[in-house]
């Protein structure tokens, strides 16, 4: 097990970096890797990139092994080959930095804010973990698949009272977040993002209201939906 005392230095001036695990194949998309994926005529990556680029000391991408960064991409950005995975690809890019601080950012969600951007970076110097998430507002029910059938039945009704749905960008003391991984790796344990690594170690992880418009563009309804909202204007910023 990773030892602890890892984490128990406080930085007395804050810097933070940006990482942006991008090296996934976008199989769901169907368009290739979502870092090249235009929306409003800018790639996903230079939307994503440039919102956090003014707040942070550094931004680095981690990319699948032979892709370049779109041209868009603002000048300064560095790039690592990303792992097999995402949990990987953030390990990775943790050890690509000495910030003391880190926002980790999906590059398919590209209207990120300033607001939210600070937003963050304040609750992390409050709590040492965050996560940007939206009050569930839609009924929720618990669904099963039949497979022969490709269709989905109702099983039961879930209160979505107290239910958030976890959006990026998700803060961090780096060092906190690396203990969270080499526990993780240690124990053989995959989770869907890093805060729910950094949960699992019993450490509170601070809750920011984000926005309907950070959604994520994983399908072709998203990608649509991105287009109309982005507009005609390449130089259109939320």
């Amino acid at each position: 097990m990773p030892s602890l005392s890892l984490i128990n230095s406080q930085p007395s001036t804050p810097s933070y970096a940006a990482l942006i695990p991008a090296a996934g194949s976008g199989t769901r998309l169907g368009k290739g890797p979502k870092a090249a994926v235009t929306v409003g005529g800018r790639s996903l990556l230079a939307w994503a990139t440039e919102a956090l680029a003014p707040h942070v000391a550094e931004v680095v991408v981690a990319l699948p092994g032979g892709l370049s960064l779109p041209a868009d991409v603002p000048a300064g950005v560095r790039t690592i080959t990303g792992g097999a995975t995402r949990q990987d690809s953030v390990r990775l890019l943790l050890e690509a930095t000495h910030a003391e601080y880190v926002l980790i950012h999906d590059a398919a969600r590209p209207f990120l804010s300033a607001e939210i951007v600070q937003a963050m970076q304040a609750a992390v110097l409050r709590s040492e973990a965050a996560t940007v998430a939206l009050p569930v507002a839609d009924s929720l029910v618990l669904g099963d698949v039949n497979t022969e059938q490709a269709r989905a039945f109702w099983v039961q009704g879930v209160a979505r009272e107290n239910l958030w749905a976890i959006q990026t960008p998700q803060g961090f003391r780096r060092e906190l977040l690396q203990y969270a991984h080499a526990y993780a790796a240690a124990e053989g344990f995959a989770a869907t993002d890093d805060a729910g690594l950094v949960a699992r170690l019993g450490h509170t992880v601070e809750l920011v209201e984000g926005d309907a418009r950070l959604f994520k563009v994983t399908r072709a309804g998203d990608l649509a939906l991105a287009e109309a909202f982005a507009g005609p204007s390449e130089s259109r910023k939320v």
